[in-house]
C-alpha cells in the first residue's frame, strides 16, 4: 500500500538564512518594501487608474481569434515588429522616429535608468511624481534628486532648471500628466527643461490620451527627448505594453538593455487588433473625460473635500482624514489610493480613478454616509 501523505523534508535554519540575506542583499533593498498591490476581487476598483470599461464584444471576438493562432510553444518575435508597425499607423509619429517596446512602461523606466547608470550619474524629477522613477534609480545604485512641485501641484520650472544646473543630471523624468497629481505640464515648460538638461529628458505620457496633447510629433525636434507611453490606461492594462519613441540613436542604445523576448506572444497578437479599433478606444476615453468632470463636481461639493484639476483619468482629492476614509471605503467594497504619508504635498489626499457612471455613483453614495 502506497503512503501518499506528504513527507517532511530538511529545512535550513531560519536564522542562518536571515544572516546570509543580510550579508548579501544591499542595505537599501532590505530597507524597502515590495510594491503593494491590493487584492481587488469583488471590489469596485478605483485605485489603479485603469480603463473601467471592457473592450467591445466585436473587438473581443477578434482578440479570441488572434490569441488562438499564437504558437505558445515558440518564443515571441524578438523586436515586436508587428506591434511597432501597428503603433506607427495609430500614432502621429514623425518620419524617422524609432520605437522600443517594454513589458509595460515600468520595464522601460528600468531599462532607461539602467542605460544611464554610470558612477556619479544623477536622475532628477519633480516631487511628488511616479514612485518607480525613484525605486529604479535606487535599484540601479544611481543618485536620485527631486524638486518639489508648487502647492497647487504645478511644475516649478525655475527651481527645476536651477537644480539641473547644479546636479547636471544624466536623466530627467517629466510625467505629463503627472501621477499622482493629474496635472499636465505646458509644452513651453518642457521646452525649457529640454534646453537646460545636459542629458536625456524622458516625457512620460502614460495619461496623455486623457489630456488631449502629446509631444510625439515633435520627438525628433530636440536632441535629448524621448517620449514614453503605455496602452495600460486606455484598455490594455492586463496586456502590459509600453513603448518609448525617440531618435534612432537613443532608441538603439535602450534596445541593448531590453531583455530578449520581453513582450510576450499573446500581447504581440492582441495589440494590433486593439489598435485597429481606434474609434472604440476614443469613445471610451471621451466617456472617461466626461465622467471626470461630473465626478470632480460631485466630490467638490462634499464638505471638507477639495478636488485638484486633472488632465488624467483620475482625481487627486484632499479630504479631512484620508486613511480613515480609504479604510471605510474598502469596508464598503471600494478601493481608492491613499496617498497620506507619502509626501507633505499629498497629506490627507486620495487618488480616485474615474470609473463607470455606476461605479462613480456607488462611490458618491458611500461617501455621503
Amino acid at each position: 500500500m502506497n503512503d501518499s501523505r506528504p513527507r517532511s523534508t530538511p529545512r535550513a535554519n531560519d536564522a542562518d538564512v536571515a544572516a546570509r540575506v543580510q550579508r548579501t542583499i544591499r542595505d537599501e533593498i532590505r530597507a524597502t518594501a515590495a510594491y503593494p498591490v491590493p487584492k481587488s476581487s469583488g471590489m469596485i476598483e478605483l485605485h489603479a487608474n485603469e480603463n473601467p470599461w471592457p473592450l467591445p464584444d466585436d473587438v473581443r471576438a477578434k482578440l479570441a481569434a488572434a490569441v488562438a493562432a499564437v504558437r505558445l510553444n515558440r518564443y515571441p518575435e524578438g523586436a515586436g515588429d508587428a506591434v511597432k508597425a501597428a503603433l506607427a499607423r495609430a500614432l502621429p509619429l514623425p518620419e524617422g522616429a524609432a520605437l522600443v517596446l517594454g513589458n509595460g512602461s515600468d520595464e522601460l523606466i528600468q531599462v532607461i535608468t539602467s542605460a544611464i547608470a554610470r558612477p556619479g550619474a544623477c536622475v532628477l524629477a519633480p516631487d511628488p511624481t511616479f514612485v518607480m522613477y525613484r525605486i529604479y534609480a535606487m535599484q540601479a545604485h544611481v543618485r536620485y534628486a527631486s524638486v518639489p512641485l508648487h502647492a497647487d501641484f504645478t511644475l516649478d520650472v525655475e527651481a527645476l532648471v536651477a537644480e539641473i544646473a547644479r546636479q547636471k543630471p544624466a536623466l530627467v523624468w517629466l510625467a505629463s500628466p503627472n501621477n499622482p497629481t493629474g496635472r499636465a505640464i505646458p509644452a513651453a515648460a518642457i521646452e525649457r527643461v529640454l534646453a537646460a538638461a545636459p542629458g536625456l529628458v524622458v516625457v512620460d505620457e502614460a495619461y496623455a490620451d486623457f489630456a488631449g496633447a502629446t509631444l510625439l510629433p515633435r520627438v525628433l525636434e530636440f536632441p535629448n527627448l524621448v517620449v514614453m507611453r503605455t496602452l495600460s490606461k486606455v484598455g490594455l492594462a492586463g496586456a502590459r505594453l509600453g513603448y518609448a519613441v525617440g531618435h534612432p540613436a537613443w532608441i538603439g542604445e535602450l534596445d541593448k538593455v531590453r531583455s530578449p523576448y520581453n513582450v510576450n506572444a499573446l500581447t504581440q497578437a492582441v495589440v494590433p487588433v486593439v489598435l485597429g479599433a481606434a474609434e472604440a478606444l476614443a469613445a471610451q476615453v471621451a466617456a472617461i473625460r466626461a465622467e471626470r468632470g461630473r465626478l470632480a463636481s460631485a466630490l467638490g461639493a462634499l464638505p471638507g473635500f477639495a478636488v485638484s484639476p486633472s488632465d488624467a483619468n483620475f482625481l487627486l482629492v484632499r479630504v479631512p482624514d484620508a486613511p480613515m476614509l480609504a479604510s471605510r471605503l474598502r469596508a464598503a467594497g471600494i478601493l481608492v489610493k491613499n496617498l497620506h504619508g507619502g509626501h507633505p504635498l499629498t497629506a490627507n489626499c486620495l487618488r480616485i480613478t474615474v470609473g463607470t457612471p455606476a461605479e462613480n455613483d456607488a462611490l458618491l453614495a458611500a461617501l455621503t454616509k
